[in-house]
């Protein structure tokens, strides 16, 4: 695929590729544009980029524009793309460029051009009769945009602002080829089936009140699993040699500036009086557990210490990008910060990244690593940069892993290394973090004596594996489509009585399995049977037992299992001991 660069130059560039796709949606977006024009001459344009899957772009209409538009729309780029109209890129002055917008009453794009230097070449693309001043890139024929699909229709302020204009905001996607297109909007169907938003509620696992946006809050079904991940964190970290602590939900504005959140991190906290003192409610747990370092003197025999936290964390997010439990205001973080001396640094990244390959693994989550630079705004010298920079390249090259690199992107006192795991459909949700800081040492003055018998500064290791319990569990109902695997499902068998006369043996039944730490619930209803086995199964229950004469009798249960092939989901009739055993082993003996 050829892609038209600003300059000129003229790239050959795959679509799977970060230029290919952003030089084929932006182009999208500009026959999109050179489609309403065509149709509606007075239509104001305003911007049209793309965006991380397709494109939008912004009009204003002078009639009142709804989704039933977007068909016409649509048929009119198919007409545009079969023209296979060339793109030719030009420089304009400044001047010059206000004057063509002026001539085509393009309001919003003589803003933006007034805003750009005097002195700049305004680069100007071109496709047929429409020309948009625009950066690129852009493909060099719009008849490569073999398929496309325009999505839905949102209100959007000019530039964000409430106060400015309200437009009508056009969402599309578009591709190489047409199969890819249909598995596109097959995912969207799927996805859309998946929405934990819709899951948690059908399943009983959390809700969000309209008295508290973004601050999610876990039914009892919804704490189980909570619970359980939190267990499972618990064991494998007291394996690999963690100690978990606890710091304060709220700490003085002291700390945060020693910290540096103050400075970087202001406009995501919250911020609050205490008896004339300005606190604020953590945003992460970094400071408490340097505080918790420094109750004591520390000597190099101590280190490696790894201190644990599943801390209780709170950020001003706007409300707009609120999404049920991948975006909150207050959620619990799988915190850990590693102290360590300069000779350990390569063995504790590499330890982290094993535990992290080890927990995705047991979700059956594959995952790509991106490697996170230092930003524009951030503290600490060139030289600690480069060392931490080096050292998480050097890890992930000595654990023969590839990474992607993302400039720019690192924590404002030290690069990281992104894990982002990939679901049972193909999404990537960025998750796991490991960030080598030398800064918060410094700030804070710690230190430990080593066997010098002289003061050294440790180097702090900062990391998350879940990233936090909640996204994690929103993820994992999206992963599985609400059907658990057994460990971690809140209710791991549902007990279906054929009639009431069988209460008191499902009663027994159930008492039998709690005792054996299995979670279980007793449909009790004076329903039909088959009616409860569609219950149990709406539930997305592992297993279901079926009791009735045979099963009283014998003392025994028959098994029904919910991710076997429909004609192997009758198990048949077992033990009770056995059935203990299929659920803590997967199989019966």
């Amino acid at each position: 695929m050829k892609v038209l660069r600003k300059n000129g130059e003229v790239a050959e560039v795959n679509f799977e590729e970060q230029e290919g796709k952003k030089a084929f949606w932006h182009t999208s977006a500009h026959v999109l544009a050179q489609a309403v024009k065509r149709l509606y001459p007075e239509t104001k344009c305003a911007i049209g980029p793309a965006i991380e899957n397709g494109f939008y772009y912004d009009f204003q209409f002078d009639f009142s524009f709804s989704e039933e538009h977007l068909k016409t729309i649509e048929e009119e780029m198919r007409k545009i793309v079969k023209e296979s109209l060339s793109l030719q890129v030009y420089g304009k002055s400044r001047e010059e460029a206000v004057s063509f917008m002026e001539n085509a009453g393009e309001t919003y794009k003589i803003e933006l051009i007034r805003e750009l230097d005097d002195a700049e070449q305004i680069s100007f693309y071109k496709q047929g009769e429409y020309e948009e001043f625009c950066a690129g890139p852009h493909i060099s024929n719009v008849c490569q945009i073999k398929a496309v699909k325009l999505l839905s229709v949102a209100g959007a302020y000019w530039r964000g602002d409430e106060k400015n204009q309200m437009l009508t905001r056009i969402y599309g996607i578009s591709f190489p080829k047409a199969a890819q297109l249909d598995e596109y909007l097959y995912m969207v169907e799927e996805a859309k089936a998946r929405d934990h938003r819709k899951l948690g509620k059908e399943l009983g696992i959390f809700t969000i009140f309209e008295e508290g946006p973004g601050l999610p809050v876990f039914l009892p079904k919804g704490m189980i699993l909570k619970n359980l991940l939190i267990d499972y964190w618990r064991k494998i970290h007291r394996r690999k040699g963690y100690v978990e602590i606890s710091t304060p939900i709220m700490l003085e504005r002291s700390l945060w500036e020693t910290s540096g959140h103050w400075d970087f991190y202001r406009d995501a906290m919250y911020a609050l009086k205490v008896e004339d003192d300005d606190y604020a409610i953590k945003p992460m747990s970094c400071p408490g557990g340097m505080l918790v370092y420094k109750q004591e003197p520390r000597s190099y025999r101590e280190l490696p210490i790894r201190m644990g936290e599943l801390g209780l964390i709170h950020r001003n997010e706007k409300s707009g990008t609120l999404h049920g439990l991948m975006r909150v205001r207050s959620f619990t973080q799988d915190d850990a910060h590693i102290f360590m001396r300069e000779d350990q640094v390569m063995d504790e990244i590499q330890g982290v990244m094993r535990l992290i390959d080890e927990v995705y693994r047991k979700f059956g989550f594959s995952y790509e690593i991106e490697l996170s630079t230092r930003p524009e705004h951030s503290i600490g010298s060139d030289e600690d940069w480069q060392l931490a920079t080096e050292s998480l390249e050097k890890a992930v090259q000595g654990m023969g892993k590839s990474y992607a690199v993302n400039e720019g992107d690192g924590a404002f006192y030290g690069p990281k290394l992104d894990f982002h795991l990939k679901d049972s459909i193909g999404r990537t949700w960025q998750c796991g973090t490991i960030q080598l800081d030398f800064q918060l040492p410094q700030r804070f003055d710690i230190d430990y004596i080593g066997a010098d018998g002289e003061k050294h500064r440790p180097i702090m290791l900062h990391r998350v594996i879940f990233g936090s319990i909640e996204r994690f569990i929103g993820i994992l109902l999206e992963h599985y489509a609400g059907k658990f695997p057994a460990w971690i499902a809140p209710v791991q068998v549902k007990i279906l009585p054929v009639s009431d006369k069988y209460t008191d043996y499902a009663k027994k039944v159930e008492g039998f399995l709690e005792e054996n730490d299995i979670r279980v619930e007793v449909d009790g209803r004076s329903e039909k049977l088959g009616y409860k086995i569609r219950e149990a199964r709406m539930d997305k229950v592992p297993y279901m037992i079926i009791i009735g004469e045979n099963e009283k009798k014998n003392m025994s249960v028959s098994v029904r299992q919910r991710d076997a092939e429909p004609d192997k989901q009758d198990m048949g009739e077992m033990s009770l001991e056995q059935m203990v055993h299929l659920v803590k082993r997967g199989k019966v003996e």
